[in-house]
């Protein structure tokens, strides 16, 4: 009997002990959440499925294979394809730029082609400081270049960048071409409205509205294309190989409100301007408007380079010359005197007047009633008193004024090591962001900044007039309280005792009469 128990407690302990071996292989890693009996019954069975030779000398290579696979089910360290960025759908865009085409062609357009020297101009902006560096500037050149062929341009030229809170513009300049007509966008509006407008007046003639007698001020004539501030014609891109955008012409009223409000560009053109007084139109035309102010008070060059362009017509007749032409005899001014002093640079853009035209119009003149009688006439130089007249053009620098103990120019030399090969640079105060180079006789003028004038303190935006009364308060139109009772019997009493002594008066008139 102790032989058959001896047995029995052996055979026990060894199901313990194997219960407490396989438990210990069915511990898991925290790793990876395995264990071993899990992976050598996964090896034995692939094992028997593959039945190797020499199992024993490939077995390790089997165990890592087995570990392998549970790895690559668990976890895929295969990552999915990136998204095409930004940058990169630009620089795929801009790689056209680079293109070459056919050597005859490229020889045609070499000497046809209004292109500036790419490499001279990079190098006097290098010398003032500014620029937007080379690789840029070698895009932007290159996208000029692409721009003057596709438009068939007769000059273009790189104005400037303007800044954006969200994208800039660069901003391209070109003069219009001959025969060239702008595309009025509002004439089918205004003809839908004028439409509507009869429509409505039909329908009201039985049962007509009162008019209002109030007369709105008339508006301003917008200058025709190629005088005045639409003198020249300006494209725009966010970035160079994006297409370019044609900017609208400019009307008074836009440069006249741009003058009393200041935003920031946001990068779109088609953003509304949210303002006090409102603006009329959206960036672009904004965006145009400060063009036109910029150009208005920066554009200069070395006092005579360029000269009086001799127009047709009457030579007494006052309004300012608006065309230049190069001074074939011009002599260089040296550039020492030219940073000394501002009278050796011009103006050679038109000023804008406060009625936001290069020329003044007068507006109590309708073209349909100008008539040559001897009456109108002298009306007409009776009004002559009050017309504006700006600066004429080529006007030198000495004459613009500062703001705020501000000057308006400040001058200086690239090199002062170097001086015989050192560039004039001017900078103005009142538009922060305007240079002018000028050596010898190449000069140029560039804009980088947020499109904004200095104001010298914190801007304040103008307040709104105070609302008008609807009519005039007095006795006659207010409103009277109802009487009361009381008040209703005493006048009524009061007019019966009026009347009672009226007739009395009236009798006794009679009873003289008849005595008489």
């Amino acid at each position: 009997m102790e032989t058959v128990n001896g047995n029995q407690d052996r055979s026990e302990e060894k199901e313990r002990t194997a219960e407490a071996f396989k438990a210990f292989l069915l511990k898991n890693n925290p790793k990876n959440n395995q264990n071993l009996y899990d992976h050598l019954t996964q090896l034995l069975i692939k094992v028997m499925d593959e039945r190797p030779q020499n199992v024993l000398d490939v077995f390790e290579d089997l165990s890592r294979d087995v570990k392998r696979g549970l790895f690559e089910q668990k976890q895929n360290t295969l990552r999915d394809l990136p998204q095409t960025t930004a940058a990169e759908l630009l620089a795929e865009q801009q790689r056209q730029l680079f293109s070459c085409t056919e050597e005859a062609d490229q020889e045609d357009e070499l000497v046809d082609t209004p292109f500036p020297n790419v490499s001279e101009i990079g190098f006097y902006l290098e010398q003032a400081g500014v620029g937007l560096g080379r690789m840029e500037m070698q895009r932007v050149f290159l996208a000029i270049q692409q721009l003057i062929k596709s438009e068939a341009l007769q000059h273009c030229r790189l104005w400037g960048k303007i800044l954006g809170t969200q994208s800039s513009y660069i901003v391209a300049e070109a003069e219009y071409k001959e025969g060239e007509e702008e595309e009025e966008e509002q004439s089918i509006e205004d003809t839908a409205v004028g439409e509507t407008g009869e429509a409505g007046a039909q329908e009201n003639e039985e049962d007509p509205l009162p008019q209002s007698s109030f007369k709105p001020p008339p508006v301003v004539p917008k200058e025709a294309i190629g005088t005045g501030a639409n003198k020249c014609v300006y494209y725009v891109c966010s970035e160079a190989g994006l297409p370019w955008v044609k900017l609208p012409s400019v009307t008074p009223a836009q440069i006249t409100i741009a003058r009393q409000i200041r935003k920031f560009f946001t990068g779109k053109l088609d953003n509304p301007i949210d303002s006090y007084p409102p603006f009329p139109g959206n960036e672009a035309n904004y965006l145009r408007a400060q063009i036109a102010r910029i150009s208005a008070g920066t554009q200069v060059s070395p006092r005579g380079f360029f000269q009086a362009g001799e127009e047709e017509g009457d030579e007494e007749d006052e309004a300012p010359r608006d065309s230049y032409e190069v001074n074939l005899d011009f002599e260089c001014i040296p550039v020492a005197e030219m940073v000394e002093s501002l009278s050796s640079w011009v103006h050679h853009v038109q000023h804008i007047l406060q009625q936001g035209r290069c020329t003044w119009v007068n507006l109590a003149v309708k073209p349909e009633e100008e008539t040559h009688d001897d009456d109108e006439e002298e009306e007409e130089e009776e009004e002559g008193a009050l017309t504006e007249v700006g600066p004429p053009l080529l006007t030198p620098l000495t004459q613009d004024a500062g703001l705020f103990n501000t000057p308006p120019w400040s001058s200086k030399i690239s090199s002062a090591l170097t001086r015989q090969h050192a560039v004039a640079v001017l900078r103005s105060n009142l538009w922060p962001g305007a240079y002018a180079y000028a050596c010898g006789k190449k000069f140029g003028n560039f804009y980088v900044g947020w499109g904004l004038k200095y104001t010298g303190k914190g801007f304040s935006p103008s307040v709104p007039p105070l609302p008008q009364k609807e009519y005039p308060s007095g006795p006659e139109i207010t409103e009277a309280l109802d009487p009361t009772l009381e008040e209703e019997q005493a006048e009524k009493e009061a007019l019966e005792e009026q009347q009672a002594e009226q007739e009395s008066l009236e009798e006794s008139d009679e009873e003289e009469e008849e005595d008489d």
